[in-house]
């Protein structure tokens, strides 16, 4: 991995778009550790420590510790996450989206300027809702402006996330909104092992089921990449036909089938739905609240089980809504088709489609399945060890799935330089 590493680093385009990223990456950090104007940290830190207990963590975690800062990107990139779920649904609800959706390039720009209009509106709420609310305390300067130069820090803080993961896919390595989110789960990480370091130290955690969950840890990770890598090949025929004095088709190859073709955009989905709720208890306030923390919260029951069956309902629902939009069966039986292309033992048209279908539902189910069994595996784990386990399966299974993406995209470019990918034996 290492020879093949350095490889990448003499291709002076590979070179590049890995410096451009780790330089993205740093600006980042940088802007994590930036405080909004008008806040106490003493008082700040105080409030979360307190709440911390909430889905605040979650949040936190997620967004690599800058909600807890209150930094200028204390709401991460989450509110465009949101607004992009809130558009592909409205895409099979509204027609004219619909249309719009199918007219190419010129229509996926139109569709991305809404989905940006809808996450700074979500934006805003949320700004308001964890300023006059959540961090009230914590401002010093009270005042229309002061307030709203706070909403407008925090919601330019996101947009600029939004463009900063663009300029990553664009010019970077990988999809920048999920190295973003990638960054932002692995900069916990040194905080959690020493909190662990000092818990084994001081006797509060028993070393062997320290040793143990990192076991667990290890295998979970070991089956997220057997499902992200896994696929169903169907084979495919395409009938020999002769043009003028050659002959054309007659070779035989297959179709893959991924069993986790949404990769980790279900767990993100479903996270960022998930998080709604409390986000909309602390704009509203009062009984919703008190009724958001007790049914919507992972700190108390009975919301461990109501938000953990709700996420493995959503896992299902995007896994098979992602799925629908990456592999449309009806139009790869029509194209097969037209190519002179058939599946052995399938009449082509219709009965292809439904033959397709039928595995991938098949199959979708089975990937759906282990997402969902991973993410509610740190419950479990915590209730059998007895211990708070925030970097869990849903952590491992965005950190795991960004790694291999990356990792695919710079194998992809090495191959087409004759070099041995990372994926390659």
């Amino acid at each position: 991995m290492f020879k093949t590493f350095n490889n990448a680093l003499k291709v002076k385009e590979i070179r590049q778009r890995l410096l451009f990223t780790l330089l993205m990456i740093v600006v980042f950090r940088l802007g994590n550790a930036i405080p909004v104007p008008f806040v106490d940290s003493s008082i700040l830190k105080g409030i979360f420590n307190q709440m911390g207990g909430n889905i605040l963590s979650f949040m936190d975690l997620l967004s690599g510790g800058s909600l807890g800062k209150f930094s200028i990107f204390a709401l991460s990139i989450y509110p465009y996450i949101t607004s992009s779920i809130i558009l592909q649904l409205l895409t099979y609800a509204i027609p004219s989206l619909e249309e719009l959706s199918k007219e190419g390039e010129a229509g996926q720009k139109k569709i991305q300027m809404y989905t940006r209009y809808g996450a700074v509106i979500l934006s805003v709420l949320e700004g308001i809702a964890i300023s006059n609310t959540l961090f009230a305390q914590a401002i010093v300067a009270k005042g229309f402006i002061q307030e709203a130069a706070i909403i407008l820090v925090v919601v330019a803080g996101s947009m600029f996330l939004v463009w900063l993961g663009d300029l990553i896919t664009e010019k970077g390595i990988g999809n920048g909104i999920s190295i973003l989110i990638f960054i932002g789960i692995v900069s916990r990480l040194p905080h959690t092992a020493r909190l662990w370091g000092k818990g084994v130290i001081n006797g509060t955690i028993n070393p062997i089921k320290a040793i143990l969950i990192l076991a667990t840890i290890l295998l979970v990770i070991v089956g997220v990449i057997l499902i992200s890598e896994g696929e169903r090949r169907i084979t495919v025929q395409y009938a020999k036909r002769v043009v003028g004095r050659k002959m054309y088709g007659g070779q035989s190859t297959h179709i893959p089938m991924k069993v986790n073709m949404g990769g980790v955009m279900p767990i993100i989905f479903a996270s960022s739905l998930l998080a709604l709720p409390q986000t909309l208890g602390l704009l509203i306030g009062g009984g919703f609240r008190t009724f958001a923390d007790k049914y919507f919260s992972m700190s108390m029951m009975p919301g461990v089980v109501i938000m953990n069956v709700l996420a493995v309902l959503l896992i299902f629902v995007f896994a098979y809504f992602y799925t629908a939009i990456q592999f449309n069966v009806v139009e790869y039986s029509k194209n097969l088709q037209q190519q002179g292309g058939f599946i052995p033992g399938i009449r082509p048209g219709r009965p292809t489609g439904e033959y397709m279908n039928r595995i991938l539902t098949r199959i979708t189910f089975v990937g759906a399945l282990a997402l969902a069994i991973l993410y509610v595996l740190p419950t479990i784990l915590s209730a059998i060890f007895s211990l708070n386990i925030q970097f869990g399966g849903t952590s491992i299974i965005i950190v795991v799935g960004v790694v291999l993406e990356t990792f695919r995209q710079m194998e992809s470019m090495l191959l087409m330089r004759h070099y041995k990918g990372f994926l390659n034996k």
